[in-house]
């Protein structure tokens, strides 16, 4: 039987013990004598969160699906078992076969928020991995790091041995059986990452160096090993239905965060929305096979016993079959007890009718992301979305029977003015007067408008990387003339407004921007005790700045500036398919408030034609 890592009296002392244990349905457990490879996959927040998380489970399945590898879980222990093991000395550990992770060839790390970066830091001391790849031995784990932010690993390189750039199913197969031919020839750590990076898609941060500029920004940035690539290209699925699928998932003992079995319609977006990285980066759009997608349905409910399935996509309105898909998903499985759940709708008829059929109205709200109040702000982000759109879907929704209606808002947005920030609040109005326009007796009780507002942060590989950021104060004085101006609304009594945080704001801009110098802060604010940084009742701001000021990094210049056109960025070396000049063409048209169109309408010539497949050839013999 197996022996767990903690004992009885540790398990008593902390908060969901189950987090900890492993033994759940599904879990993959092998002989680790009879494997060459065993990888540790880590997800750097707590167990609720990493567990809701698709892109582990797709590599977890895939992984395991090798007979030579045996791939487990780790999460970040929550910080009451933190102190426990510090202070016991006990050793961070997989949850299958709880053996400490510093026994394993890998340490797979998936990277999907900045404000995760000190739990980065707490998975390797609590398994007693140098922090620093440089100072690693053959003793130590390969460290690998993968997902959205690995898309500028700058802030990271020195933490990381390697980064797998791109879409984990196409090359992992090659790293890890180099791995093995190299182990098998007896060579060192050194000629590992030499084979990885031959490897396409593969970042080796060692094999390069970065001069700067007396002005702190990068003079240049090349390999210095002749096995590194200049350009780093990213990986990707052209037919993601042929692709490996989790159809046992593994089910959770307790809670979590996404709790259900989750069907990926479609990878990538046609929308072009100037401040999202993600319709960026998973360009071009590729769409899953409607019948492919049942298959899984009905086999993925009957393997997890889970009560709900829900669609996941960036924008699940234009996934081509979605009427076949729902339609089939009601028919079939709701009869069970089955919940339907569609995030990622555009409110119009068809999905005002389907969420009518699969959720209780009366309990339930709608969500619109207008993302800016007034149209010109609207044309500059490239929503594609007028108040005429907006108005009539909240429209429909009150004539179903709805009366609950969330909106979701960005403020500091590039050419943000006081006017465009007073339309948040007029929307909200104009949207509760359509409301309050249905006849008295018609009416489900009083509307209810909730609206927040989260602060803009420029990615890297969009089109406002060259915006300039503001200071904590400027954010919090534009919430403040948001909410000013709700009180002045007709309807206030029906409108709620939140806003979000500005100083994690501003350290998010930081290091999604950040350069190698950023390192240093992470590991400052890691030794003065900051963990959890994106759980607001953890986070402790004053030792941030206390870090910055330990360090001597400056958030103005990271923050405060626009870019210049022809400025080199840490994540230039790295080839997304969109190309530089597509976005800052977008850049510029976005200055214009010129609307670009969607990828189905019209081509704009980002790029990513070039792989030759997906939304860019649709149509097309």
């Amino acid at each position: 039987m197996r022996k767990l890592a903690l004992s009885d009296d540790v398990l008593l002392k902390i908060e969901k013990p189950a987090r900890y244990i492993g033994g759940e349905v599904n879990s993959i457990v092998k002989d680790k004598n009879k494997v060459d490879i065993r990888f540790a996959m880590c997800f750097p927040d707590v167990y609720e969160i990493g567990m809701s998380h698709l892109g582990i489970q797709i590599l977890y399945d895939m992984f395991n699906r090798r007979e030579d590898v045996w791939c487990e879980r780790v999460y970040s222990p929550w910080v009451d078992l933190d102190r426990i093991m510090r202070d016991e000395h006990i050793p961070l550990f997989a949850l299958e076969s709880q053996d400490p992770i510093k026994d394993f060839d890998f340490l797979g790390i998936t990277i999907q928020y900045e404000m995760c970066y000190t739990n980065i830091l707490q998975v390797l001391d609590l398994s007693g991995i140098p922090l620093e790849a440089s100072e690693r031995d053959e003793s130590d784990p390969i460290v690998i790091g993968g997902g959205p932010c690995t898309y500028n690993p700058e802030p990271l390189a020195e933490f990381f041995d390697l980064f797998y750039i791109g879409e984990g199913e196409t090359v992992y197969d090659q790293l890890l059986d180099a791995y093995k031919e190299n182990k098998k020839n007896g060579g060192s750590r050194k000629d590992y990452l030499e084979m990885a990076a031959e490897i396409e898609g593969i970042y080796v941060p060692s094999f390069y160096d970065v001069k700067y500029n007396e002005d702190g920004t990068i003079a240049s940035f090349l390999p210095n090993n002749p096995h590194a690539k200049e350009k780093i290209k990213k990986q990707v699925v052209m037919d993601v239905t042929a692709t490996t699928y989790p159809e046992k998932p593994v089910v959770p003992f307790i809670k979590v965060t996404q709790d259900r079995v989750v069907l990926e319609v479609q990878r990538g977006c046609i929308r072009g929305c100037r401040f999202c990285q993600a319709g960026m980066l998973y360009r071009p759009t590729r769409e899953r096979n409607v019948e492919k997608l049942k298959e899984y349905a009905y086999k993925m409910l009957k393997n997890t016993g889970h009560e709900e399935i829900s669609l996941s996509s960036l924008s699940t309105s234009d996934y081509s079959e979605l009427k076949e898909l729902v339609t089939f998903l009601i028919d079939e499985f709701q009869k069970d007890g089955i919940n339907i759940s569609l995030p990622s709708l555009r409110i119009d008829a068809f999905s005002l009718d389907v969420m009518g059929q699969v959720q209780d109205i009366r309990k339930s709200s709608l969500t619109f992301a207008p993302e800016a109040g007034s149209q010109r702000m609207r044309n500059v982000i490239n929503k594609g979305l007028t108040e005429e759109d907006i108005l009539d879907g909240a429209g429909q929704a009150f004539d179903g029977g709805w009366n609950k209606v969330k909106l979701y808002f960005m403020l500091g947005l590039p050419t943000e003015t006081e006017e465009d920030m007073r339309a948040i609040p007029e929307l909200a109005d104009k949207i509760a007067r359509r409301y309050y326009e249905i006849p008295k007796d018609q009416r489900n009780g009083k509307c209810q408008i909730t609206a927040s507002s989260s602060f803009f942060i420029p990615k890297p590989f969009t089109p406002f990387q060259w915006a300039r950021m503001y200071t904590n104060e400027e954010y919090i004085a534009r919430a403040a003339i948001v909410k000013h101006a709700f009180n002045e609304q007709l309807n206030r009594k029906s409108l709620k407004y939140h806003w979000h945080d500005a100083e994690v704001t501003v350290l998010e801009g930081v290091f999604a921007r950040g350069d190698r110098k950023t390192a240093a802060v992470i590991r400052e604010a890691y030794r003065l005790g900051c963990l959890y940084d994106s759980w607001s009742d953890q986070f402790e701001n004053e030792k941030w700045m206390q870090a910055f000021e330990n360090t001597g990094v400056d958030i103005a210049f990271y923050n405060l500036r626009e870019r210049p056109l022809d400025e080199l960025f840490p994540w230039d070396f790295i080839d997304i398919g969109v190309t530089k000049q597509f976005l800052q063409r977008e850049w510029e048209r976005a200055m214009r408030a010129e609307v670009t169109p969607n990828c189905r309408m019209q081509c704009s010539g980002c790029g990513v034609a070039k792989w030759k497949g997906g939304v860019c050839v649709e149509g097309k013999n």
